[in-house]
């Protein structure tokens, strides 16, 4: 990370920043994206863990987790929020320890959060399911960037958001 812990990124970031962005306005990737939401939105309905709307996992430095995405769910994500944190919101939250989109408490991207966000709950009840949720519908992005011939990477929230941040 350089001193301004913006995270660094490979010489290729643009280049892979706009193929994930294009991908994420194919109305097939699109499609199947919304499919997995609305398949995480069933089984967390059918489990009903507890969420307290405090942002806690918002934070992950003091809650003690990473969140991690691909290329194009990152892109999707942001596509869908119409917004793309800067240089600077990024190296901030990274100081921070949270998310950019942290906003007083609460997630600000909320209806376009990543599936990781999706899953976690930290509703000691919820242990189990959401490794196993969480795991499956990644193999199925995963599966996107290879149908559709995107380049693959995997990374920590924060870190894929450089790629986009101005």
């Amino acid at each position: 990370m350089s001193e301004d812990r913006f995270p660094a990124l490979p010489p290729d970031a643009d280049e892979l920043a706009s193929a994930w962005a294009g991908a994420a306005w194919d109305p097939r990737i699109d499609a199947a994206l919304r499919a997995m939401h609305d398949e995480v939105a069933a089984e967390v309905a059918a489990r009903r863990p507890t969420c307290l709307p405090s942002g806690r996992c918002c934070r992950f430095e003091e809650y003690g987790h990473r969140l991690y995405v691909t290329g194009i769910e990152a892109a999707w994500c942001l596509r869908g929020a119409g917004r793309t944190p800067t240089r600077a919101d990024v190296s901030a939250a990274v100081a921070r320890g949270d998310c950019p989109f942290l906003e007083q408490g609460l997630c600000g991207v909320h209806a376009w959060r990543p599936i990781g966000c999706r899953t976690f709950y930290c509703d000691g009840a919820s242990d189990g399911w959401q490794q196993a949720l969480t795991e499956r519908l990644v193999a199925r992005i995963r599966a996107l960037h290879d149908e559709h011939g995107i380049p693959y990477r995997y990374g920590e929230w924060r870190a894929m958001l450089a790629y986009f941040a101005a």
